[in-house]
């Protein structure tokens, strides 16, 4: 099959794993800048051009599309799809796991547990907006941060008042939770790939920090996810939409809790870690789902099945 990898760097770990895992398998496969993907869209139809010659005919796109580049990387990855691409992770479904308020919404919704989350806009609202959330400590989120950057601690309330105050001047859109002490700085990582958690690790902050990101010095080991964790990793990326997803969960006495859904997760840290080859894992599950939906790189009696893929909004 012909398959697609968006990211801007070829030589990024995930990026290179993913290339081979494709080429082990006997499919070909091409690495594209989604910055030098450019569009025609009209009501004959579309096109999309790479470097000046024409894209066409890949059976399945596998996006990595970093958070600095979301709103273009979608539209490049939604021109795959009208042009009857299959991907594991739609640009809709990206969309949404970058926004952090909505995600939180539309999981809560489905009754996955959370920590309790509050978000307001006037400053006026402030101190009775911290109210709602209880008392410190307080976990204040950036609402497009990722890798740990933008996540801050405040002890006290007075050191909540004043963080909310600062972002609120420089126009920054976040989040406030409640802080879980007992998760004692130490988060899952579940991957999950199809219905499945394929991989599991636990990560552990760093001395002198409650932030357990491999990038901001925390240690990766590998666990057995639960039976409860796992089921809530598979709820929670099937809810937002994604087929291949990063699910981040805290232990906590009300059951695991789920911090954040990633539709770009890293393979590097926890490869290591467990050993599996998640990237085998991501490949097979993108290539049966593109022959199980007749996608153009398909094999022939596929393509005879296709459908074109349905407009979803954002």
């Amino acid at each position: 099959m012909k398959l697609a990898i968006l990211s801007r760097n070829g030589k990024l770990y995930s990026t290179r794993r993913l290339v081979e895992a494709a080429r082990a398998a006997g499919h070909t496969v091409r690495v594209l800048d989604p910055l030098r993907c450019y569009m025609r869209i009209g009501d004959d139809g579309f096109a999309m051009r790479y470097k000046g010659r024409a894209i066409d005919g890949y059976g399945a796109v596998i996006p990595r599309i970093g958070a600095s580049i979301t709103r273009y990387g979608c539209a490049v990855l939604r021109q795959f799809e009208l042009m009857g691409s299959h991907t594991p992770n739609p640009a809709a479904a990206i969309a949404r796991a970058r926004d952090k308020l909505a995600c939180h919404q539309l999981l809560a919704a489905q009754g996955i547990g959370l920590p309790a989350t509050v978000f307001g806009d006037n400053p006026d609202d402030t101190s009775d907006l911290l109210a709602l959330l209880g008392p410190p400590p307080h976990v204040v989120k950036l609402n497009e941060g990722t890798q740990g950057a933008g996540v801050m601690l405040t002890e006290k309330l007075s050191a909540s008042r004043g963080v909310v105050e600062a972002l609120r001047g420089l126009y920054a859109n976040f989040l406030v939770q409640e802080f879980v002490a007992e998760a004692e700085g130490a988060d899952l990582r579940c991957f999950v790939v199809g219905d499945r958690v394929v991989a599991a690790m636990r990560r552990q902050a760093a001395a002198g920090d409650f932030r357990s990101n491999l990038h901001r010095g925390g240690t990766a080991t590998a666990v057995e996810a639960r039976a409860d964790e796992q089921a809530v990793a598979v709820r929670a990326a099937q809810a937002v939409g994604l087929g291949v997803a990063g699910v981040d969960l805290i232990r906590s006495r009300r059951g695991p809790l789920l911090l954040e859904v990633n539709a770009s997760p890293g393979l590097e840290g926890i490869e290591e870690a467990t050993g599996i080859d998640i990237a085998r894992n991501i490949v097979e599950h993108v290539v049966n789902g593109a022959e199980s939906c007749g996608s153009p790189g398909a094999p022939a009696a596929s393509r005879r099945r296709r459908r074109r893929p349905p407009l979803t909004g954002i």
